[in-house]
């Protein structure tokens, strides 16, 4: 599974390069996958430096305002030092149950 942040095209250079804007990480993505047009100012979704699709205005900033308010939120989360026997998979994705403190389990 892939999540993708919607990122914000800043400048797209001669070679189909663009600089995107992620929630404050300016980084540099291919946009050769996209078979539309991309205009500054555009909305992208990427994966492992490749924009793969066109995100609409309203969808994408929706999405940026759920990811910040997530990234609010796990700053109450103490997740301590990361231990093998608390990654569980079932059949699916790793994931990491966060520290739970023996006395609030009473």
């Amino acid at each position: 599974m892939c999540l993708a942040i919607p990122s914000k095209v800043l400048e797209i250079d001669e070679n189909n390069v663009a600089k995107v804007d992620t929630l404050g990480v300016i980084r540099e993505v291919s946009l050769d996958l996209i078979d539309e047009e991309v205009k500054v100012g555009d909305y992208v979704l990427i994966h492992v430096g490749y924009a793969m699709s066109k995100i609409d205005e309203k969808a994408a900033l929706e999405s940026l305002e759920v990811y910040k308010q997530l990234a609010e939120a796990a700053k109450d989360v103490d997740f301590g030092e990361i231990e093998p026997e608390r990654l569980v998979s079932e059949d699916g994705p790793l994931l990491y149950k966060p520290k739970v403190d023996d006395e609030s389990n009473s």
